[in-house]
């Protein structure tokens, strides 16, 4: 019966580990792959396999080495506004197109509309891309806010609505408007700051 816990246990580790190597986050795979490796080294003192603990356990710490030089990493974040037809932006959303449609399903790109469009830059790398439209004169409007996989980790978010504020105040914004029909879009909005309205529409108050 022990045997077959431990057994267990040690699946569980693997399955761990495996799940890390599928995630496109570095942020994300450095803590799963931590969680898996801190298992698998319980897993090898319970088994008495010193070797697989010691490879483990070195694996936890290279882990919490690159976390702790993520989390202390001092990034600098821009923004490059462009034209609505600029011809990155274009390419930059034909090459996204199938990853923005899993988060914004009934998307659909209007060049026209784009009156703020910018990419998000972190460390002069483009972390994201930020459409929307003037509503109602005090009302910005957003058609999309996408985040490649690498930069999903709320910053960019945190950049655009709390560092960005003044910038869209001096624009004569007032309020955000967000309509979603994605949860985690949804959750992603609310972590911001957001609040849901009728309609699967999300708003934030911009003078508060």
């Amino acid at each position: 019966m022990q045997t077959d816990i431990l057994s267990l246990f040690g699946y569980l580790a693997s399955i761990i580990i495996a799940i890390s190597m599928t995630m496109s986050s570095i942020v994300k795979f450095r803590w799963i792959n931590m969680a898996g490796a801190f298992s698998f080294a319980v897993y090898g003192l319970l088994i008495h396999a010193i070797p697989v603990t010691f490879l483990n356990g070195f694996i936890v710490l290279v882990d919490i080495y690159y976390l702790t030089k993520i989390y202390s990493a001092k990034e600098v974040f821009q923004i490059l506004e462009v034209r609505h037809d600029n011809k990155y932006l274009l390419e930059f959303m034909r090459f996204h197109e199938k990853e923005i449609h899993k988060f914004f399903p009934e998307f659909e790109f209007k060049p026209e509309m784009n009156t703020v469009s910018f990419f998000v830059l972190r460390n002069m790398n483009v972390a994201g891309v930020f459409l929307a439209h003037r509503e109602e004169n005090n009302v910005l409007h957003v058609g999309l806010d996408y985040v490649v996989p690498a930069y999903r980790d709320f910053k960019n978010g945190k950049f655009i609505y709390s560092r960005l504020r003044d910038w869209f105040l001096v624009n004569g914004f007032r309020k955000v408007v967000a309509p979603s029909d994605n949860k985690k879009y949804g959750l992603y909005l609310k972590k911001l700051g957001f609040e849901e309205t009728a309609g699967g529409t999300f708003t934030k108050d911009l003078t508060e």
